[in-house]
């Protein structure tokens, strides 16, 4: 697989679709820690220490159950409830932040990642000193604890995408926009759409930034990125506009930046993909808010690993 060297493939894509951290534990577990599904969050766990055994419903997408053997990080990019058994003699040592997701499950990130993944710390080169911080933060408090915390537990988790972006055979990552941001000419179109949305994007336009023949270039999209470059631009316009107008942006003027001649172009993009129109999307009782969600409570009971 080829790979984008040179080029930034998130900052464009995490300035539209920001991910908030937050710290909730730091510290020792035993026993059973459930933590629960929430609209719009994500959990990145670092285990220290130990060893543990995580658990998944059968119906999650994720498997039912995995060995932690050696200090990892664990990404949960979508909710999903998963539980944690450590035995009590172990003591593994955990630092955990949820995760917010712009969009919560329309975030393209959301949308692209598998439900779990799990890397061993010792594989990201330069993970020692970002977790040498974060260590250093957690294990006792000071002013500003939480906070910077938050940020590190955030550029852990850029650290984590470059190394899914540079390792997508190893992450077994499923089609999608980040197996399109890992192929070196797909990558240039992908973040030139990323950036300028609104521009006039034409098959021609967008094989030409990717220095390919229009042909070889739809065929590579469609094989990498798992739909039509026409299509892709439509679902990211949409995910723009979905955030825009949960910010309050008019349709008129959202429709302008996005290249559409008028609110009704952009009315039927919404009526195309979502089967509604943005007034009747905006007033959906579960539709575009962002719901609060508090730390996940953490269920302690020393039974032991699960057999």
């Amino acid at each position: 697989m080829m790979t984008g060297t040179g080029l930034d493939r998130l900052s464009s894509l995490m300035e539209r679709f920001r991910v908030q951290a937050d710290l909730f534990h730091a510290g020792p577990l035993c026993g059973v820690t459930h933590f629960a599904d929430r609209p719009s969050q994500g959990f990145l766990h670092v285990m220290r220490r130990g060893t543990m055994e995580v658990t998944h419903s059968a119906d999650s997408g994720a498997p039912l159950r995995l060995s932690v053997e050696e200090p990892s990080l664990l990404f949960y990019p979508r909710p999903l409830a998963h539980d944690f058994h450590n035995a009590p003699t172990e003591g593994s040592d955990f630092s955990c932040a949820t995760l917010e997701f712009d969009g919560g499950a329309r975030h393209p990130l959301a949308r692209a990642l598998p439900p779990v993944v799990v890397l061993p710390l010792a594989r990201v080169a330069g993970l020692e000193h970002t977790l040498a911080l974060l260590f250093a933060e957690t294990e006792q408090l000071r002013c500003g604890r939480r906070l910077l915390a938050n940020r590190l537990f955030e550029v852990l988790l850029l650290q984590l995408l470059r190394w899914l972006l540079d390792h997508p055979a190893q992450a077994q990552l499923p089609t999608g926009l980040l197996t399109g941001l890992a192929h070196a000419q797909l990558a240039k179109t992908l973040v030139a759409l990323h950036e300028r949305p609104g521009e006039a994007w034409s098959l021609e336009r967008m094989a030409s930034n990717a220095g390919m023949s229009r042909s070889a270039f739809a065929a590579a999209f469609k094989a990498h990125v798992g739909e039509t470059p026409a299509d892709y631009l439509a679902s990211w316009r949409l995910a723009i506009a979905q955030t825009q107008l949960r910010q309050g942006q008019s349709v008129k003027s959202i429709a302008e930046q996005l290249g559409y001649g008028s609110a009704a172009a952009l009315s039927r993009l919404f009526t195309q993909k979502l089967g509604v129109s943005p007034r009747a999307w905006m007033n959906q009782p579960a539709g575009p808010a962002n719901s609060a969600s508090s730390p996940p409570k953490k269920t302690l009971k020393s039974i032991g690993l699960v057999q």
